[in-house]
Formats: C-alpha cells, sequence, structure tokens
C-alpha cells in the first residue's frame, strides 16, 4: 500500500511540477522571451478569457509527453516511459486545435503532413533497435545507425517551425493586428525539444552537471528552432510554403528509405 501512495506521488510529482506542468511553463516562458528579444517583436497580448478547451487539451497532452523524457531525476520509473506515448500526446495538441479552432490553423493540411513527417522521424530510430524506451533510443551509439539517427534529427527539428507555429503562414481567419501570447506553443517548447534531447543525443546523469547539461542541450535545440524559423520569416511565407510543400515530403522519403534499408542491412 505505502509503495502504491509512493508511486501515485510520484507520478503526480511528475505531472504537476517536474518535468511537468510547472517545468514547462518555465521553459517556454523563458524561450518564448528570448524569442521576441531575437526577433525584435512587440509584446504580444495576454489572453482575456479563461483558458479554453483547446489550451487545456494541449496543455494536458504536453505534460503527458514531457514525462515520458529521459530527464535527470524524472520521478517516472525509466520502464514506464514509452516514446509512442509522448509522439501520441505531442500529436494530439495538433489533432486538438485542426478540431476545435481550425479556422484559425494556418494551412491545416500541410500541417498534417508535416506531423507525419515528424512522427517519421520521432519512430524512425526505433525501428531497428525494436526499443521505445527514449532513453534507450538515446543512449544507442552503434555506428550502422547514425545515417538513421542523423537524417531523423535533421527532419524532426525541419518539422518544428510548422509544429510550433513559427512559420511565416498566417491562417486566413487570424485578422489581429497585435499578436497574442500563445499558451500552447509555451506548453509545447519543453516537450518538443526535450524529446529530441532524449532521442537522439545520449543521456545525461542524475545530477546537477546531468540536469544543467540536459537543460542547455534542449534550450540550445529551441535555439536553433527560433534561429530557423526567424530566416523562414525573412525568406517570406511563399518561400516557407514551398519549402514545406515541396521539400519536406521528398525528405522525408529520403528518411524512410533510410530507415528501411538500415533495418534490413544491420538484421
Amino acid at each position: 500500500m505505502i509503495q502504491v501512495l509512493l508511486g501515485l506521488l510520484a507520478h503526480a510529482a511528475a505531472l504537476l511540477l517536474y518535468p511537468g506542468l510547472a517545468a514547462m511553463a518555465a521553459f517556454g516562458v523563458l524561450v518564448e522571451l528570448a524569442r521576441m528579444r531575437v526577433a525584435k517583436r512587440e509584446r504580444p497580448e495576454l489572453p482575456r478569457r479563461r483558458p479554453s478547451p483547446v489550451v487545456a487539451t494541449v496543455a494536458l497532452c504536453s505534460v503527458v509527453a514531457a514525462v515520458q523524457l529521459d530527464a535527470p531525476f524524472n520521478p517516472v520509473p525509466g520502464d514506464e516511459r514509452s516514446v509512442v506515448l509522448a509522439a501520441v500526446a505531442l500529436s494530439f495538441t495538433a489533432w486538438a486545435e485542426l478540431a476545435l479552432t481550425v479556422e484559425f490553423v494556418a494551412a491545416p493540411g500541410l500541417l498534417l503532413i508535416v506531423q507525419m513527417c515528424w512522427l517519421l522521424a520521432v519512430l524512425g530510430p526505433a525501428v531497428q533497435p525494436e526499443s521505445l524506451r527514449p532513453q534507450a533510443l538515446g543512449n544507442l551509439l552503434v555506428p550502422g545507425l547514425l545515417p538513421v539517427k542523423i537524417s531523423c534529427a535533421f527532419l524532426y527539428l525541419l518539422c518544428l517551425p510548422a509544429l510550433l507555429r513559427l512559420w511565416p503562414v498566417t491562417p486566413p481567419a487570424d485578422k489581429r493586428v497585435r499578436q497574442r501570447l500563445d499558451t500552447g506553443r509555451i506548453l509545447g517548447w519543453l516537450p518538443y525539444c526535450g524529446l529530441f534531447t532524449t532521442l537522439f543525443i545520449t543521456p545525461s546523469g542524475d545530477d546537477a552537471l546531468g540536469l544543467l547539461r540536459f537543460f542547455g542541450l534542449t534550450f540550445g535545440v529551441a535555439a536553433v528552432v527560433v534561429e530557423l524559423s526567424i530566416f523562414l520569416r525573412w525568406r517570406g511565407s511563399a518561400v516557407a510554403r514551398g519549402l514545406y510543400t515541396r521539400g519536406i515530403a521528398p525528405f522525408a522519403a529520403l528518411v524512410l528509405a533510410i530507415v528501411v534499408a538500415t533495418s534490413v542491412l544491420m538484421r
């Protein structure tokens, strides 16, 4: 009975505090403030209404994804984490927006294609090792799997500006002159960037240095995404739309071919 209660307390702490809701909010606010400063954009308006069902759904799914990360001192045991659960939970954040506020989603059809490519980038490294534990995938340093990990990592990063709504493609229904604070994006920074750190970089130890290393690398991933989004905005919406319309699907097909070939050759 005591072990059950301790397990419940550990999972509650993971969901509400670290690496869950509180850590997600703090990380996301820091990244958003840095992004606005680098992009030299005006401070967005704060939401005037209480959280909508979309924000609540995004928060719930993002928390579920965050607790799957191989973050140091994560209270959730490693054998209870799954990369599939993280991928599905983050996918639901986009599906919720498409289902409830499709008029405010830029290029919904293209966004679904980007999400499918992102799922390939997440699940691609797990095909040959046949492991769904995030910490096992990050710790895998087999030379034969490097082409898979590198190609999936590039595809993952390429998808993030669209999934985090940082690409310069605006929905037709959004006629606001001044943008409002995107709560969903704030809550999505840590799950998306932390999952990249978990899958493609060797794990950090459960100590202070490991904690600094994990968040330093995750902030670095966020910085790359911010720079990529600034570059896309500089080139304009036509170039960004062309990149995601004509470029990402062929690249994803190439990544899939690399995954299949690697899986066959390493059997």
